[in-house]
């Protein structure tokens, strides 16, 4: 009940459309599929994994968030709409996370054991975001709308594109309460976009040097 009350709290603080805990419990798809997942994660580790993932093919039938019953899931996980997350059988997710809708924690092949991501404490997954194969994603990072992540990100650190590459949050300590920020844009720098900036700058500096040598040789 504790784990319950804590997961109607996370909730309540993150999405600004919640007005109170009735609500959330009774039409949240996000809170349904973890309820159900504890079921099926409990069948799964008694290995009746038929019994598992009949559990949790019904749960995916109601909410469209597919959960995998080996998956091991912190305190506190907020999904937020979740329509089309999937979640792969050997990822492990920290406490405090945030999901948006059509995530993807997956793997990269065929490969036995470890095959999905970790995500650890504090954690922000922007919508349609895909994370794929056994790498950490470290505490209190963010990965941006869209990125499609292939390999490790640091802790407090932010992950954006196609691959995504990582910057640092300049300025940001790590804070207990990152992942209540739920802005999947602002302060999502593109390290591309910025590095073109800086050719561009570069540029322009070069031709008004250049101009400005015609302008005394002529």
């Amino acid at each position: 009940m504790n784990r319950l009350t804590e997961l109607l709290d996370a909730y309540q603080r993150r999405d600004p459309a919640a007005r109170n805990k009735l609500e959330i419990f009774l039409l949240y798809p996000g809170v349904h599929v973890l309820i159900n997942h504890r079921i099926a994660h409990f069948f799964y580790k008694k290995h009746m994994h038929f019994l598992a993932r009949c559990v949790s093919q019904w749960s995916r039938f109601w909410t469209g968030i597919e959960i995998h019953p080996g998956a091991n899931i912190g305190k506190r996980l907020v999904i937020d709409h979740g329509m089309g997350i999937v979640i792969g059988e050997t990822t492990e997710i920290g406490d405090d996370c945030l999901l948006y809708q059509c995530v993807t924690l997956g793997g990269t092949g065929k490969d036995k054991g470890k095959r999905h991501p970790t995500l650890g404490n504090n954690v922000m997954v922007g919508s349609g975001a895909k994370i794929l194969g056994p790498f950490t994603v470290g505490d209190n990072s963010r990965i941006a709308a869209g990125a499609v992540v292939l390999s490790e990100v640091p802790p407090n650190s932010t992950a954006v594109g196609v691959p995504a590459q990582v910057v640092r949050v300049s300025g940001r300590k790590p804070v207990a309460s990152f992942a209540n920020d739920v802005d999947q844009i602002n302060d999502m720098h593109d390290p591309v976009q910025e590095e073109l900036l800086a050719l561009f700058q570069r540029m322009d500096s070069l031709e008004q040097q250049l101009k400005t040598i015609k302008e005394r040789t002529a």
